[in-house]
C-alpha cells in the first residue's frame, strides 16, 4: 500500500461527507459531541501554528489542516499505517501514556531537503542518515511545541520526543486492544502532500476533557446542552410505562395447566404477611399491599420487608 493510495483513499472518504459509517455496538463511542468539539479546537490550533512553523523553517509554502478525529483501538490504528513511515514516540508529561506523531517518509525527506537548501520534490525512500536524524529531531521538537500551544487551554502539556521508529508493527506503545484518539491531518510541504496522524491515549485525554468541558464550552453552547437535557428529562418523565403488581410465582405441571377450566381455583404460595411485588420490565422497584379505591382495584405502596426490619433494628 503506497502513500499515494492511502492519501487518495482517505481524501475520497472525506469527499463523501455525511455518508453512513460503521458503528460497533460492542465498543460504543465514549467521546461526546462536546469532547470532539474541544479536541477539534485544540488540533486546529496546532495545525495552523504548525503550518506557519513549517513555512518559516523550511522556506517553502506549507499547510496543515485537520481532516478527522476518530476513536480506534491501537491495533486498528497500526493497521492503517504504511511501511515504512516516520513515527515519533512522544512522552506526554504530565499525562500518563505515550503519544505518536506519524508522517510519511517521502514528505519527511522533502522537509529535510528544504532545511539543507534543496528544492524539495520527489525523494528516495531510505533510512535517515546520521546527519539527517538530528535535523528531523529538531523539527519534531518544534512541532511538539506547537502541540503544547494547541492544548494549553486544556492541560499544561509538555510533550517530549523519546525516539523515532520506521515500522509501526514493531512498535508497542500501547496494548493492541487499548483505545486511542487519532487525529488525521492533510499535510502539504511545497508540492508534496501526505496524510499525517497524531495518536493519543484515550483514557488520558478523556480525563482532561471531563475536567475542562465546562471551561471550553461557550455560554450559548452550555445553554443548548442544558435545554437538551431538560427536554430529555421532561420526555422521559412523561413516557408511559407498563407496571404490574404480582404475587410470588408458583410451579405447575404442564398437564395441570392444560386441564385448567373456568372456575378452577389455583392455590398460591404467597404468604399473607408478605407484600406484593410492583414490577416493570420484570424488574421489582417497589412493594405493595392489595386494596381498592372506590370501585377499582388498587394497591398501597409499602416498605419492603428488608426496609421494615432495618428500621426496627435501627440500622440505616
Amino acid at each position: 500500500m503506497t502513500t499515494a493510495s492511502r492519501s487518495t483513499g482517505r481524501m475520497a472518504r472525506r469527499a463523501q461527507g455525511g455518508g453512513p459509517t460503521a458503528y460497533d455496538f460492542r465498543r460504543p463511542i465514549k467521546l461526546s459531541r462536546e469532547h470532539v468539539r474541544t479536541l477539534q479546537i485544540a488540533f486546529e490550533t496546532y495545525a495552523r501554528s504548525c503550518g506557519t512553523l513549517l513555512t518559516t523553517r523550511l522556506r517553502a509554502v506549507s499547510n496543515i489542516s485537520l481532516i478527522s478525529i476518530e476513536q480506534l483501538t491501537y491495533d486498528e490504528y497500526v493497521a492503517s499505517l504504511v511501511t515504512p513511515t516516520i513515527i515519533a514516540v512522544v512522552a506526554l508529561d504530565p499525562l500518563p501514556g505515550t503519544g505518536l506523531l506519524e508522517m510519511s517518509q517521502p514528505v519527511v525527506m522533502t522537509a529535510i531537503d528544504h532545511m539543507l537548501g534543496g528544492p524539495g520534490g520527489s525523494q528516495p525512500e531510505r533510512p535517515l542518515t546520521e546527519v539527517e536524524m538530528p535535523l528531523l529531531r529538531g523539527l519534531i521538537d518544534r512541532m511538539l511545541g506547537e502541540l503544547r500551544y494547541g492544548f494549553e487551554s486544556m492541560v499544561d502539556l509538555r510533550p517530549k520526543l523519546k525516539e523515532i521508529e520506521y515500522n509501526a508493527q514493531f512498535l508497542r506503545a500501547h496494548a493492541p486492544g487499548d483505545t486511542v484518539v487519532v487525529a488525521s491531518f492533510e499535510t502539504k510541504i511545497g508540492a508534496e502532500e501526505c496524510l499525517s496522524t497524531i495518536c493519543l491515549p484515550f483514557n488520558a485525554m478523556l480525563s482532561v476533557l471531563e475536567r475542562t468541558e465546562a471551561v471550553v464550552l461557550s455560554a450559548a453552547e452550555r445553554e443548548v446542552r442544558d435545554q437538551a437535557r431538560r427536554n430529555l428529562t421532561a420526555g422521559l418523565s412523561a413516557a408511559p410505562i407498563d407496571v404490574a403488581v404480582r404475587f410470588h410465582p408458583i410451579r405447575m405441571r404442564t398437564d395441570d395447566i392444560v386441564d385448567l377450566r373456568p372456575g378452577d381455583v389455583v392455590p398460591l404460595g404467597h404468604p399473607t404477611s408478605r407484600p406484593l411485588e410492583v414490577t416493570t420490565a420484570d424488574i421489582v422497584f417497589a412493594h405493595a399491599v392489595p386494596g381498592n379505591q372506590g370501585t377499582r382495584l388498587a394497591c398501597l405502596v409499602v416498605p419492603s420487608s428488608n426496609e421494615s426490619s432495618s428500621k426496627e433494628s435501627g440500622r440505616p
